[in-house]
């Protein structure tokens, strides 16, 4: 029997909140479980700062990606249970995919670092490259698992994340506007938010899927259970993904970060606040070991540390994400966005960094798309409905609710600023009170949305 073929002579089986259990029933699946790349996720938060508004959510990528493992698993029993191959060609599944689409399916986060997308965005990583490069590195216990299939198999298996498999069965198990990694993600997040609008009947989506040869469909008759899961989609961006307090957390996070790499680029940063782990970071010359030796917990001591920095900016900084202390905000549009120099040049003559203390957020979503566009480099696959006879037909032109907001861009744009602006408190100079004030009616008297 060879390494792809073993299975475990006892299916082991991990408690799961959502999912009840989760099935390992593949020697390779336990053994990349058991990986130092794939425990590192433990320590990596799903939902980065959102933590810090829905206290429940303490949850990490790697019970997401233990999770994806399972609906992937499901979705592959189902198909091979109702809808195997019989002719190739035929598109039915064919179950010689399975052990690639459990490992891109349990893989697929492996790359993300610390308060993931905010770290990209200061030090302009890529999750998805970094998870490729796991799979392929040499380097990794990732790899030597998975080299163990066969040659070629992380290969194959980076080629799923990366939409570029053959098999589009496979690729939009993962990746589509309904897939393991979408329904897993959502249900969880509701479940440790304590957000019961993100819910959707998982099990009736999973029945209705079936393959055929240009990628997954649903059932016809499944039309009100996809509808229930897009609708669930939309309202865990608005109350959650987009909530503006996270948001205001990720600008002071975003801002920290800005502020330590600026003092040590300008060889300002006294020896004991130097963050060694970050250094290849701010030197813009790091490499997969300096990537994978950070998680939130190493970024969370730096901050400590950085609290007692003699930068006042940072220390401060820190102050604020560690003790969260968000940042105020309010909505602008383009009426009300030329408004916004004013409010900078107010907070300046209060005394704050405008640079580190204001700033521009802009978070929308697209709920549902059902333009597919060939010609963009990973075009979203549409969701399709299967009539008995096989015809196809794109949801939209079937389903009068999803109609009603595809193609519909959906979020806000908000202008952050100090708390104190509003607030001032007992302890601010009584100079700066008529600024504090001109402030506040500046907002309502323009008749900007009111600050959250």
């Amino acid at each position: 029997m060879t390494y792809a073929q073993q299975r475990l002579p006892r299916e082991k089986v991990l408690r799961d909140p959502v999912h009840n259990y989760v099935y390992v029933q593949h020697q390779v699946i336990l053994d990349l479980i058991n990986t130092r790349e794939f425990q590192r996720l433990r320590r990596i938060k799903q939902l980065g700062t959102a933590s810090l508004i829905f206290h429940g959510a303490e949850h990490s990528r790697f019970g997401h990606s233990l999770g994806v493992y399972e609906i992937t698993r499901q979705i592959c029993d189902n198909f091979q249970r109702n809808y195997p191959m019989k002719t190739p060609g035929d598109g039915g599944w064919d179950d010689r995919e399975r052990l690639t689409a459990l490992c891109a399916a349990l893989l697929h986060d492996i790359g993300h670092g610390p308060y993931s997308h905010t770290f990209e965005h200061i030090f302009h990583t890529n999750h998805e490259a970094i998870t490729v490069e796991i799979l392929t590195s040499p380097e990794t216990e990732v790899n030597q698992v998975l080299r163990q299939v066969s040659p070629n198999f992380p290969e194959a298996v980076a080629s799923v994340i990366q939409k570029t498999y053959p098999n589009p069965q496979v690729v939009q198990m993962i990746s589509s506007q309904i897939d393991a990694d979408r329904m897993d993600y959502l249900l969880r997040d509701a479940y440790f938010t304590a957000t019961q609008y993100g819910t959707f009947d998982l099990t009736r989506i999973l029945r209705v899927m079936r393959p055929y040869q240009g990628g997954i469909a649903f059932a016809m008759n499944g039309m009100h259970a996809v509808e229930d899961y897009i609708v669930s989609r939309f309202q865990m961006y608005q109350q959650v993904y987009f909530h503006p307090v996270s948001r205001a957390m990720e600008v002071i996070l975003d801002h920290l970060l800005g502020r330590a790499n600026e003092l040590y680029q300008a060889d300002q940063t006294d020896e004991s606040f130097i963050p060694h782990l970050l250094l290849p970071f701010f030197n813009r010359q790091f490499d997969l070991q300096d990537y994978l030796n950070l998680d939130d917990g190493v970024l969370t001591t730096y901050f400590t540390h950085w609290r007692q920095s003699p930068d006042k900016i940072l220390a401060d900084l820190a102050h604020r994400f560690l003790d969260r202390k968000p940042l105020k905000s309010v909505e602008y549009d383009e009426a009300t966005q030329a408004l916004l120099p004013q409010l900078r040049q107010l907070i300046r003559s209060v005394g704050f960094n405008t640079d580190y203390y204001t700033a521009t957020d802009n978070s929308y979503d697209l709920p549902y798309d059902d333009a597919y566009d060939p010609r963009i480099t990973h075009p979203l696959t549409q969701i399709e409905l299967q009539e008995p006879d096989g015809t196809l037909l794109e949801l939209s032109t079937v389903s009068d609710l999803v109609n009603a907001i595809r193609g519909k861009f959906t979020g806000d744009q908000r202008f952050f600023f100090p708390k104190e602006l509003l607030n001032p408190g007992d302890d601010a100079p009584e100079i700066f009170q008529p600024i504090y004030d001109e402030f506040s009616s500046y907002i309502q008297n323009n008749q900007l949305i009111q600050p959250k």
